[in-house]
């Protein structure tokens, strides 16, 4: 369904909801976990809205300033700007493939970020959240700059180690977090010279000046949000252990720079203004970007992310924008992740292991697949496990033999010829509701599209996609239940009952698995020889519901269907060991591989700019 073609705004007396999830980091090619973790899992929620009706708009885009920008462009040789252009359009393809309907997919290397970040600084600073204090950090002569964690190496302190390129941030052989100081022999990544400890100032926000605000927001949302368990243990952790103030900016070039006079040569951390992210892109999607972000009483805020953010979102940017005195839409709901592990450990780009975005669409598995598959082992409440094995068990049993096969069979014997079928045209079902099978079915299916809902409007997906599946296993065992196939042929009453109730089924479960699988819904569609309008379908509070309480009105007599056609192809075990041993790791090609493809995506990017296009 995508977005309207113009911009949307708040509209009083609507539900608004406003949905980000969290942006991903520019300098490499998001893998399943990833993409699980939030992309994916906004876009349904965001689907669902629209299902019903609501005013959503869905914001994402990459986080492009901070350290690990510039240390890549250093590693290939180019500008910070350049490398951001680069991933920025291998994840916006990434996320193309995958069907993610955002309404706007933005960046944070923009004019807008730079305002939107130093307005907020500006109202902290007016405030007296702020305060200036000093720092010691390496700095490099040669180069003239204060070095950043990641452009320092040395010889790890921790005894028994001794490895000889670790980190300023932390040693890659033991694990160890580090401060640059604190590294024997240390030298400066890009000359090799060896720095000097110097003393910095910075700015530091008072979080612990800003604590009482910032818990009587989190008491009153996480309960009237109904925030998932693992935000509520990480926030009530960091609560717990203290806050202390936050350091808020670094001696980079590449970020907003610091409007002051003494902070002239520094930027904001990257953690000040990632989250600032939302609003500027939102401020790229529509000048009144503020009828969203400052408008509490009619906006709704949904935040999608993983476990590792969750701090971010619960107590630094929360506290930010309470530090400013404007009214600003909080976030309502937060849903967390857990991780998602690939096979026998973690993804890892380095070593090659694991299945990254680029890669999906070279495996010949649609993408309804991928999909389903990510969404039913969506890590809610602990990590699970990406494997190629329970990938072909669920395809094969749970889409190939229950949903396609449903789907198949009702309109495979609709579309045959007469006296044997109906010849493509739905027949009419007289007294369907005295037919005791069908009635009992439609008892369940009501139900069932009831728990769908409550299910959905608490960010519950996995659970909403089973509620889903389980209505297409239903319809499976009306089919064997009604034994329609003698039907047809000792009482034509009702076997034409059974076909225009089936019919309404499949209609019914392409519009809620729309969300999870918009390509299914497509095809569906298509061969019911339906527009795809159709869908939204859930609009009225309850209209869904009491249809689903009388699927044989679904879809009315008479109307013909398209041709129908396999949904799903079985996944055999030769394949899967093939993906298996594919993505099994040390697979430095696919690196260059990936490589090559968004060096090619840059150059095409260039090209349309130069030729007055983009």
């Amino acid at each position: 369904m995508g977005s309207s073609g113009g911009t949307k705004l708040p509209i009083p007396g609507k539900r608004n909801v406003l949905i980000t999830s969290a942006l991903p980091y520019v300098n490499n090619v998001p893998h399943l976990g990833n993409i699980i973790g939030c992309v994916l899992s906004a876009d349904v929620f965001a689907r669902y809205c629209r299902l019903r009706g609501y005013n959503a708009v869905y914001i994402c885009g990459t986080d492009e300033y901070g350290t690990a920008t510039e240390t890549k462009a250093m590693e290939e040789k180019c500008t910070p700007q350049q490398i951001c252009d680069k991933y920025h359009a291998v994840h916006k393809q990434v996320y193309d493939w995958f069907d993610i309907s955002f309404d706007k997919f933005g960046r944070t290397s923009t004019p807008q970020q730079t305002e939107v970040c130093q307005a907020i600084f500006k109202k902290l600073y007016d405030n007296n959240w702020l305060t200036e204090n000093t720092m010691q950090q390496l700095y490099c002569d040669n180069c003239p700059r204060f070095l950043a964690d990641r452009l320092v190496e040395g010889v790890c302190p921790t005894p028994g180690c001794n490895y000889d390129s670790a980190r300023g941030d932390q040693c890659e052989k033991c694990g160890k977090l580090l401060n640059p100081t604190e590294l024997i022999d240390p030298r400066c990544k890009v000359c090799q010279t060896t720095p000097r400890i110097r003393d910095t100032n910075h700015l530091f926000l008072e979080l612990p000046q800003l604590k009482d605000k910032l818990v009587e927001y989190i008491n009153e949302m996480s309960e009237a949000g109904s925030w998932s368990q693992n935000a509520i243990q990480t926030t009530h952790a960091w609560l717990r252990e203290g806050l202390k103030p936050r350091c808020i900016t670094r001696d980079l070039k590449w970020g907003v720079p610091v409007p002051h006079e003494k902070f002239e040569d520094k930027v904001f951390y990257v953690w000040f203004d990632a989250p600032i992210g939302y609003v500027s892109i939102t401020s790229c999607y529509t000048p009144e970007w503020e009828q969203w972000w400052k408008n509490p009483e009619n906006v709704e805020l949904f935040q999608f992310m993983g476990k590792d953010n969750v701090p971010f979102h619960t107590v630094i940017f929360p506290s930010t924008l309470l530090g400013t005195g404007e009214k600003w839409t909080l976030m309502k709901t937060i849903s967390v992740t857990e991780y998602l592990n690939y096979e026998a450990g973690k993804f890892s780009k380095s070593k090659g292991i694991g299945v990254f975005g680029n890669d999906v669409k070279d495996t010949n598995i649609p993408v309804e697949v991928w999909r389903y598959y990510l969404l039913t082992n969506r890590p809610e409440v602990s990590d699970t496990l990406f494997t190629w094995v329970d990938l072909q068990a669920k395809l094969n049993s749970e889409l190939l033999n229950n949903l396609g096969n449903f789907v198949n069979r009702v309109l495979s014997f609709v579309a045959k010829p007469t006296g044997l079928g109906y010849g493509s045209v739905i027949p009419d079902a007289q007294g369907a509701d005295s037919h005791s099978l069908t009635v009992e079915l439609a008892e369940k299916v009501g139900k069932l599209v009831e728990q769908y809902v409550e299910a959905m409007e608490k960010v519950k997906l996995k659970q909403g996609l089973k509620t889903a599946m389980s209505i297409s296993s239903e319809g499976n065992a009306y089919l064997q239940a009604s034994q329609f196939w003698k039907l047809y042929k000792e009482d034509k009453p009702s076997c034409s009952i059974v076909m225009r109730t089936s019919v309404g089924l499949v209609h019914l479960l392409a519009c809620l698995l729309e969300p999870f699988m918009p390509s299914f819904s497509i095809e569906v569609f298509k061969q019911l020889n339906l527009p795809p309008e159709t869908q939204v379908s859930l609009q009225d509070e309850n209209g869904e519901v009491e249809r689903a309480k009388r699927p044989w009105e679904i879809i009315p007599a008479g109307h013909k269907i398209g041709v129908p056609e396999p949904l799903f192809k079985e996944l055999k075990d030769e394949e899967v060991e093939f993906y298996r041993t594919k993505f099994a790791g040390s697979q430095a090609d696919r690196i260059v591989r990936a490589e090559a493809e968004a060096a090619k995506v840059a150059e095409q990017l260039r090209k349309t700019k130069v030729s007055g296009g983009g």
